[in-house]
């Protein structure tokens, strides 16, 4: 039997749309294939949020601005 996933209760109504060259689309496919990843939606939403989390964390604000804090 296999182990039940948990189910989210998150409504994702919004679609976000892009395009990929071929050579882009290729490498996707074998990272995808590599990793045996079952869920390419699910895949491709947490490594983008993640990067997009990632980098707010080191865009915080600030009182000055760069320039300013290397004097």
């Amino acid at each position: 039997m296999k182990p039940k996933q948990k189910t989210s209760t998150v409504v994702r109504s919004k679609q976000v749309n892009f395009s990929l060259s071929d050579e882009e689309y290729n490498l996707m496919l074998l990272y995808i294939k590599k990793y045996k990843i079952s869920n390419k939606s699910r895949w491709l939403r947490e490594t983008v949020i993640a990067h997009i989390l990632k980098n707010l964390e080191m865009d915080y604000p600030t009182l000055f601005g760069e320039n300013e804090m290397r004097r």
